[in-house]
C-alpha cells in the first residue's frame, strides 16, 4: 500500500478577528453593495425623479436629487460603496452633470455581469467585452452627436435648462439665461478651443426672497461689510486698491522689550505708530483710490484716516475673492505698499454695501470686461437655496462642457437607447464569449430610459419595446421618453439636449469602476482592535463578509 502523503493544512497569516472572503462570494458581495448604492439614487433620475432627505448626525437636513450630493452625504462604510461615491464625484468635477446616470449605469453593468458569472463566464472575459463595448459606444457617440454653434445662446440656454429641470429650478427660466451669460462672460478663446474656468464664476447664496430674484453680478459680491461708519456706502466710478498687506503696525519678528520711563516717551511712541498708519493711508490716497479691499486686518486708526480721505474699505477679504476681484476689475494684488501706483488699481462702475437676507455685503459691479463674475442665488428657505445652487452649479458645468466640445446629443434616454441598438449589432460581429458581455453592456444602457419611464408612471417594458422599434429606423435616433407628456417623442425637437461629453464621461467612468470591481476576488478586512498586531498562529478564520455595513 502506498503511504498517505502529509495532510494539507491551510497556512494562517492574518491576525485574529480578520475577515476574509474569496472567489465567488467576494464577487457576489461586491456586486450586491454596488447595486444597492445604485438603487439608492435610481429613483432620483430625470425631471420627475424623487428627492432624498438626508439627516446627518448633528441633525442637519439636506434635501436633494443630485446623485453626487446624495452619495457624498450618506455615510457609506463599505469600500465598494466608497468606490461608487468616487465615480459620482469624478463625473461631477469633470463635466458637472450626469452623476446619477453614471452610478445607475455602473450598477446596471454589474447586475448584468452577475448573470454572466453565474453562467461560468470568467471575469476577465466580461472585462474584455465591457472594454470593447465602451470603446465602440464612444465611437458611436461621436458619430451620432450633432455639432453646435457655440455663439448660439439659444442652444446653450436649452442645455442649461435641460440640466436644471427636475432640480427645483426649472420653473425660473431666467436662471438659464443667468448661467449662459455668466459662462460666456468668463470664457476665453485659446486657439480653436474655448476654455471656461468654472472657478471664476462665484456662486453666492442667500436665504429670503424668491428664486426669480436671483441675478448675475458682472463683478464680485464680497461677503464683508464696509468697516467704518464714516466711510461712504456707495462709491461711483470706483478705483479699487487690492491690498495683500495688513494696514496695521507690524510687530517685531524677534522678541523685544521696550522700557518707557517717561509719559512723553509713551506719547512719542503712540504718535509714531499713528504717523506710520497715516503714511500707509497717504500712500493709498496718493494713487486716487477710493475703495480698498484688504486681505488682512485694518487698524482702527487706519480706518479713521481712510474714512477722512473718503475711501471705503473692507478687511479680511478671502484670498479666493481677492483673486476674483483682480480678474474682474483688472487690478493687481499689492504685497508692498511702497510699490503701489495708480496703474495697479482696478476699476468698477459702482461699489455699494447692500443688505441681503439681513446681512451686509459689498457689491463690486459694472466692471468693463470682467473675467470673473458672481451669481447671487435667492430662495425662500435654506433648503430651496441649497438645491437651486446645486442646479446652477450643474448647469454651469454642462454649458462649459458644451462650449469646450461643441457637440450635443438628445436627452430623455434616446442616446442610451441608440447606443444599445448599435452595440447589439456590433456584438454579432465579434463572436466568442465577449459577444455575451457586449450584449449585457447594451442591456445595461437601457436602464436609463427604463428608469425615466418608471418615474413618469409609464409601463417600463412597453416603453422599452416601443423605443427599440422606433430606434430600429434610421431617423429614430433622437426618440426618447418625454416624462411630462408620458410618451415617446423626438427629444431634439423638444429641445431636450445635453453635451456629448456628459454621456461619454458617464460611459467611460461606469465601465472603469465595473471592471475594477469585477477584478476583485479576495477581500481581507482586518479587525480594528487587532490592527497592527503581529500575525500569529490564530484559529479558524471567518469566511463571510456579509455583515459589512454600507
Amino acid at each position: 500500500m502506498a503511504e498517505a502523503g502529509p495532510q494539507q493544512r491551510e497556512m494562517v497569516f492574518l491576525p485574529e478577528g480578520a475577515k476574509r472572503t474569496r472567489g465567488r462570494n467576494a464577487q457576489q458581495i461586491n456586486i450586491l453593495v454596488a447595486r444597492a448604492v445604485a438603487e439608492a439614487v435610481r429613483s432620483t433620475l430625470g425631471p420627475k425623479g424623487m428627492d432624498k432627505m438626508i439627516v446627518d448626525e448633528l441633525g442637519d437636513i439636506i434635501i436633494s436629487n443630485d446623485g453626487a450630493t446624495i452619495l457624498d452625504n450618506i455615510s457609506i462604510d463599505h469600500p465598494i460603496g466608497k468606490m461608487m461615491v468616487e465615480v459620482a464625484k469624478t463625473q461631477d468635477s469633470e463635466v458637472g452633470d450626469g452623476t446619477t446616470t453614471v452610478v445607475v449605469l455602473a450598477g446596471g453593468l454589474l447586475e448584468k455581469a452577475e448573470k454572466l458569472l453565474e453562467d461560468e463566464i470568467h471575469p476577465s472575459v466580461i472585462i474584455k467585452g465591457y472594454r470593447m463595448a465602451s470603446h465602440k459606444a464612444v465611437e458611436v457617440l461621436n458619430e451620432i452627436a450633432d455639432p453646435i454653434d457655440i455663439e448660439n445662446k439659444t442652444i446653450l440656454r436649452e442645455i442649461a435648462l435641460t440640466t436644471m429641470t427636475g432640480k427645483s429650478a426649472e420653473s425660473e427660466k431666467s436662471l438659464s439665461d443667468i448661467v449662459v451669460d455668466a459662462v460666456l462672460q468668463v470664457a476665453e478663446k485659446q486657439g480653436k478651443e474655448t476654455i471656461v474656468d468654472k472657478d471664476q464664476i462665484k456662486i453666492e447664496k442667500k436665504d429670503g426672497g424668491h428664486v426669480s430674484e436671483s441675478e448675475l453680478i458682472r463683478g464680485i459680491v464680497v461677503d464683508k461689510e464696509i468697516v467704518h461708519s464714516g466711510m461712504p456706502k456707495l462709491v461711483n466710478n470706483a478705483r479699487i486698491a487690492l491690498i495683500d498687506v495688513a494696514l496695521e503696525v507690524k510687530e517685531t519678528e524677534t522678541d523685544a522689550e521696550i522700557s518707557i520711563s517717561d509719559p512723553e516717551q509713551l506719547q512719542a511712541f503712540i504718535d509714531k505708530e499713528e504717523s506710520m498708519l497715516k503714511e500707509m493711508v497717504d500712500r493709498i490716497a496718493k494713487t486716487k483710490a477710493n475703495v480698498v479691499m484688504c486681505q488682512k486686518g485694518i487698524d482702527d486708526i487706519a480706518q479713521h484716516f481712510l474714512a477722512k480721505a473718503g475711501i471705503a474699505a473692507c478687511r479680511r477679504v478671502k484670498k479666493s475673492d481677492m483673486e476674483k476681484l483682480s480678474k474682474a476689475t483688472g487690478g493687481k494684488l499689492i504685497s508692498r505698499l511702497a510699490d503701489i501706483s495708480e496703474e495697479d488699481l482696478g476699476h468698477a462702475k459702482i461699489v455699494q454695501e447692500k443688505k441681503i437676507g439681513g446681512e451686509a455685503m459689498t457689491f463690486i459691479e459694472g466692471c468693463k470686461n470682467p473675467k470673473s463674475v458672481t451669481i447671487l442665488v435667492r430662495g425662500g428657505t435654506s433648503h430651496v437655496v441649497a438645491e437651486v445652487e446645486r442646479a446652477v452649479v450643474d448647469a454651469v458645468g454642462s454649458v462649459s462642457t458644451a462650449l469646450k466640445d461643441g457637440k450635443i446629443v438628445s436627452g430623455g434616454g434616446s442616446t442610451e437607447m441608440q447606443l444599445s441598438m448599435r452595440l447589439r449589432d456590433y456584438a454579432k460581429t465579434v463572436g466568442g464569449r465577449e459577444q455575451l458581455a457586449i450584449e449585457c453592456f447594451a442591456e445595461a444602457l437601457e436602464i436609463i430610459p427604463k428608469a425615466l419611464a418608471e418615474t413618469a408612471g409609464m409601463d417600463a417594458i412597453d416603453t422599452l419595446v416601443d423605443l427599440r422599434s422606433k430606434h430600429s429606423v434610421k431617423k429614430g435616433k433622437n426618440i426618447g421618453v418625454n416624462v411630462f407628456k408620458a410618451k415617446l417623442v423626438d427629444m431634439l425637437a423638444e429641445k431636450v439636449i445635453e453635451p456629448m461629453r456628459v454621456k461619454r464621461q458617464a460611459i467611460v467612468s461606469a465601465t472603469e469602476v465595473a471592471e475594477m470591481i469585477l477584478r476583485i476576488d479576495d477581500i481581507i478586512a482586518g479587525s480594528s482592535k487587532n490592527r497592527g498586531m503581529p500575525p500569529g498562529g490564530m484559529g479558524g478564520m471567518p469566511g463571510g463578509m456579509g455583515d459589512m455595513d454600507m
